[in-house]
């Protein structure tokens, strides 16, 4: 007489087998298409024109995030502004220089306190963080 785990192994095998022979039956079988119920419940889709082509020249403003920087949103707006807002600390490639507001203190990439310096402006120039009120760290 087997043992329980032998007849227990044999009756799992045994019903493994039965499931493969189910899924294999149901796979051979045609499934039945069901018949259209009548109209569709949704608007008929519409052909939206395209978008209008832009040409000339790009202009890019220096605003901050989430600001509305899309031709025509504010043209009576200064555009002198020579630093953008940095994003988390940091400061993008195209304006390495990190300048921190409280101190009006601007670091230079390669400086000593650049990388732990966490900017709340970025200039593209140190020309431009001095015309904007800031002094050069010392080191």
């Amino acid at each position: 007489m087997p043992s329980a785990p032998m007849r227990f192994l044999r009756a799992l095998g045994l019903g493994a087998l039965a499931a493969f022979a189910y899924g294999l039956l149901r796979s051979t079988r045609e499934q039945a298409t069901p018949a259209p119920t009548g109209t569709a419940s949704w608007p008929p889709l519409t052909d939206a024109p395209p978008p209008t082509p832009r040409s000339g020249p790009v202009r890019f403003t220096a605003g901050a995030v989430g600001e509305d920087t899309s031709p025509g949103a504010d043209d009576d707006a200064p555009t002198d502004r020579t630093w953008i807002e940095s994003v988390d600390g940091g400061c993008p490639g195209s304006h390495p220089i990190k300048g921190n507001a409280d101190s009006m203190i601007f670091h230079v990439p390669g400086g000593r306190s650049y990388e732990r310096t966490a900017a709340e402006r970025c200039y593209c120039t140190a020309a431009d963080a001095e015309a904007d009120g800031f002094r050069q760290a010392k080191r």
